[in-house]
Protein backbone atom coordinates (compact mmCIF):
# COMPACT_ATOMS: atom_id res chain seq x y z
CA UNK A 1 0.00 0.00 0.00
CA UNK A 2 1.49 3.22 -0.68
CA UNK A 3 -0.74 6.12 0.77
CA UNK A 4 -4.49 5.52 2.97
CA UNK A 5 -6.86 8.42 2.97
CA UNK A 6 -10.71 9.03 4.64
CA UNK A 7 -13.03 10.07 2.44
CA UNK A 8 -14.27 13.51 2.98
CA UNK A 9 -17.90 12.36 4.34
CA UNK A 10 -16.05 9.60 6.58
CA UNK A 11 -18.06 6.73 4.90
CA UNK A 12 -15.16 5.51 2.44
CA UNK A 13 -11.08 4.30 2.80
CA UNK A 14 -8.94 5.23 -0.38
CA UNK A 15 -5.98 3.32 -0.87
CA UNK A 16 -3.99 3.76 -3.35
CA UNK A 17 -2.20 0.51 -4.11
CA UNK A 18 1.29 -1.04 -6.08
CA UNK A 19 1.56 -4.40 -7.70
CA UNK A 20 4.04 -5.99 -6.62
CA UNK A 21 4.65 -8.32 -9.75
CA UNK A 22 4.38 -5.19 -12.43
CA UNK A 23 4.67 -2.23 -10.11
CA UNK A 24 1.45 -0.55 -11.23
CA UNK A 25 -0.43 1.63 -9.26
CA UNK A 26 -3.87 0.99 -9.10
CA UNK A 27 -7.14 2.61 -6.56
CA UNK A 28 -9.31 0.82 -3.95
CA UNK A 29 -12.37 2.29 -2.31
CA UNK A 30 -13.16 0.21 1.24
CA UNK A 31 -16.37 0.90 2.59
CA UNK A 32 -18.16 -0.41 5.44
CA UNK A 33 -22.05 -1.00 5.67
CA UNK A 34 -24.29 0.57 8.23
CA UNK A 35 -27.49 -1.83 9.25
CA UNK A 36 -30.46 0.28 10.70
CA UNK A 37 -32.49 -2.31 12.87
CA UNK A 38 -36.15 -0.99 12.68
CA UNK A 39 -38.65 -1.23 15.31
CA UNK A 40 -39.75 -5.18 13.65
CA UNK A 41 -36.08 -6.65 13.95
CA UNK A 42 -35.20 -5.92 10.17
CA UNK A 43 -32.06 -4.24 9.13
CA UNK A 44 -32.27 -1.87 6.01
CA UNK A 45 -28.84 -0.04 5.02
CA UNK A 46 -28.46 3.32 6.69
CA UNK A 47 -30.10 6.04 4.17
CA UNK A 48 -28.71 9.98 4.64
CA UNK A 49 -32.00 10.36 2.26
CA UNK A 50 -34.57 8.74 4.98
CA UNK A 51 -32.71 11.38 7.74
CA UNK A 52 -33.14 13.95 5.12
CA UNK A 53 -36.91 13.33 4.54
CA UNK A 54 -37.66 12.69 7.78
CA UNK A 55 -36.26 16.33 9.08
CA UNK A 56 -37.73 18.02 5.87
CA UNK A 57 -40.93 17.53 7.36
CA UNK A 58 -40.37 19.37 10.47
CA UNK A 59 -38.40 21.76 8.90
CA UNK A 60 -41.49 22.98 6.94
CA UNK A 61 -41.49 27.20 6.31
CA UNK A 62 -38.57 27.40 8.50
CA UNK A 63 -35.18 29.32 6.85
CA UNK A 64 -33.66 25.53 6.34
CA UNK A 65 -31.75 25.15 3.05
CA UNK A 66 -31.62 21.76 1.22
CA UNK A 67 -27.49 22.00 2.14
CA UNK A 68 -28.60 22.51 5.76
CA UNK A 69 -30.07 19.14 6.00
CA UNK A 70 -27.65 17.47 3.97
CA UNK A 71 -24.98 18.51 6.15
CA UNK A 72 -27.22 17.56 8.74
CA UNK A 73 -27.78 13.97 7.83
CA UNK A 74 -23.83 13.50 7.14
CA UNK A 75 -23.11 14.97 10.53
CA UNK A 76 -25.40 12.08 11.80
CA UNK A 77 -23.85 9.77 9.59
CA UNK A 78 -20.39 10.64 11.14
CA UNK A 79 -21.69 9.91 14.57
CA UNK A 80 -23.20 6.82 14.33
CA UNK A 81 -19.99 5.22 12.05
CA UNK A 82 -18.26 7.05 14.74
CA UNK A 83 -19.77 4.55 17.49
CA UNK A 84 -17.90 1.69 15.59
CA UNK A 85 -20.77 -0.47 15.36
CA UNK A 86 -22.27 -2.19 12.15
CA UNK A 87 -25.71 -1.94 13.70
CA UNK A 88 -27.66 0.68 15.12
CA UNK A 89 -31.33 0.25 16.45
CA UNK A 90 -33.55 2.78 14.36
CA UNK A 91 -34.50 4.59 18.18
CA UNK A 92 -30.22 5.34 18.44
CA UNK A 93 -30.53 7.23 14.92
CA UNK A 94 -33.49 9.06 16.20
CA UNK A 95 -31.16 10.18 19.36
CA UNK A 96 -28.57 11.26 16.29
CA UNK A 97 -30.64 13.77 15.16
CA UNK A 98 -31.52 15.77 17.74
CA UNK A 99 -28.37 17.10 18.34
CA UNK A 100 -27.50 18.66 15.00
CA UNK A 101 -31.26 19.62 14.40
CA UNK A 102 -31.30 21.62 17.71
CA UNK A 103 -28.46 23.66 16.52
CA UNK A 104 -29.83 24.14 13.11
CA UNK A 105 -33.73 25.31 14.24
CA UNK A 106 -34.77 25.67 17.80
CA UNK A 107 -38.67 25.13 15.83
CA UNK A 108 -37.35 22.08 13.83
CA UNK A 109 -36.45 20.55 16.74
CA UNK A 110 -39.14 20.90 18.88
CA UNK A 111 -41.47 19.34 15.94
CA UNK A 112 -39.50 16.31 15.14
CA UNK A 113 -38.88 15.82 19.32
CA UNK A 114 -42.71 16.43 19.98
CA UNK A 115 -42.97 13.34 17.33
CA UNK A 116 -40.34 11.45 17.99
CA UNK A 117 -40.27 11.03 21.85
CA UNK A 118 -44.49 10.90 21.46
CA UNK A 119 -45.37 14.01 23.45
CA UNK A 120 -48.43 13.79 25.14
CA UNK A 121 -49.63 17.13 26.63
CA UNK A 122 -48.68 20.72 26.64
CA UNK A 123 -46.73 20.07 29.88
CA UNK A 124 -44.17 18.45 27.85
CA UNK A 125 -43.88 20.67 25.20
CA UNK A 126 -43.28 23.04 27.83
CA UNK A 127 -40.63 21.29 29.87
CA UNK A 128 -38.82 20.93 26.12
CA UNK A 129 -38.65 24.60 25.73
CA UNK A 130 -37.66 24.83 29.25
CA UNK A 131 -34.81 23.03 28.39
CA UNK A 132 -33.63 24.88 25.31
CA UNK A 133 -34.32 28.03 27.20
CA UNK A 134 -31.71 26.77 30.28
CA UNK A 135 -29.20 25.61 27.67
CA UNK A 136 -29.87 28.95 25.53
CA UNK A 137 -29.02 31.28 29.41
CA UNK A 138 -26.12 29.13 29.92
CA UNK A 139 -24.45 29.20 26.41
CA UNK A 140 -25.57 33.15 27.26
CA UNK A 141 -23.29 33.49 30.33
CA UNK A 142 -20.52 31.38 28.78
CA UNK A 143 -20.16 34.09 26.01
CA UNK A 144 -20.05 36.65 28.69
CA UNK A 145 -17.86 35.46 30.72
CA UNK A 146 -15.54 34.66 27.59
CA UNK A 147 -16.05 38.28 26.43
CA UNK A 148 -14.91 39.52 29.68
CA UNK A 149 -11.97 37.63 29.64
CA UNK A 150 -10.92 38.92 26.59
Amino acid sequence: MVDSRVADDGSAIRRRRQCPQCERRFTTVETTSLTVIKRSGIGEPFSRGKVINGVRKACQGRPVTEDDLALLAQEVEESIRAAGSAEIEAHEVGLAILGPLQKLDKIAYLRFASVYQAFESLDDFEHAIALLRHEAELKAADSAVDGARA
